[in-house]
């Protein structure tokens, strides 16, 4: 089956509003305290907060709106994840810095990621980090993995299929789409169980189905992957 391109040129990039918490809501409901909003763009606490999870459990997404919200208050952000091969010097300009999927960091984003905690934390910027594993399993330095674990920690859950589905079912009814369950299944059974992802994909079955004049059907599923 054909990977899919989810290039939706209406997408806005991942939010704190859009986040399905379900079990995961304590953890949404620090960060959306922690960002704030425009009006008090400065009040960002300096206490690390580290979120932890299985694949598909929105950590990403929940890093990434940040982000957003950061950056549309004004504020540059240090970003850093396994794909930054030479990660850039901490920026005194950077009123907070992101860390994802720490426990893949190699030697040198594990330097990078310390020298920038150290000078977050001097200067009262705040840190925000996401891995896989618990703050005492992760396969890092010890001055970064102590760190990472001293401040807040929030183990995030994957959803379950009946509030994935609950999900898709009401963002479907918002679009004024008409899912069968056997769509859901389908749907639920042969893509990631990203919640995002599922999202992304609903609103691509939704135009394609638009420009074809066709409902959503496995048919129009397999047919739209095709032409991918």
């Amino acid at each position: 089956m054909k990977q899919l391109a989810l290039d939706i040129g209406i997408a806005t990039g991942p939010t704190l509003a859009g986040f399905f918490a379900g079990p995961n809501e304590p953890a949404l409901r620090h960060l959306q305290l922690w960002v704030g909003d425009a009006r008090a763009p400065t009040l960002h606490s300096p206490v690390p907060t580290y979120l932890w999870g299985e694949g598909a459990s929105g950590k990403t997404h929940l890093l990434e709106a940040v982000r957003g919200a950061l950056r549309e208050q004004g504020a540059s952000v240090g970003w850093l994840d396994p794909a930054a091969v030479n990660p850039p010097e901490f920026d005194e300009r950077w009123g907070a810095v992101l860390l994802d999927d720490v426990h893949l960091y190699t030697a040198v984003q594990q330097h990078a990621a310390f020298n920038w905690f150290i000078n977050a934390q001097s200067l009262q910027r705040g840190v925000v980090a996401a891995g896989a594993l618990p703050p005492a399993d992760l396969p890092l330095r010890e001055d970064l993995r102590t760190r990472l674990g001293w401040g807040h920690v929030f183990h995030l859950q994957v959803l379950s299929e009946a509030e994935r589905r609950a999900v898709l079912r009401q963002a479907a009814d918002d679009r004024g789409v008409a899912l069968s369950d056997e769509v859901l299944d389908y749907m639920l059974h042969r893509f990631s169980r990203d919640l995002g992802s599922l999202m992304e994909l609903l609103a691509q079955l939704d135009g394609y189905a638009l420009q074809t004049q066709r409902a959503i059907t496995i048919p129009l599923i397999r047919s739209m992957l095709e032409n991918e």
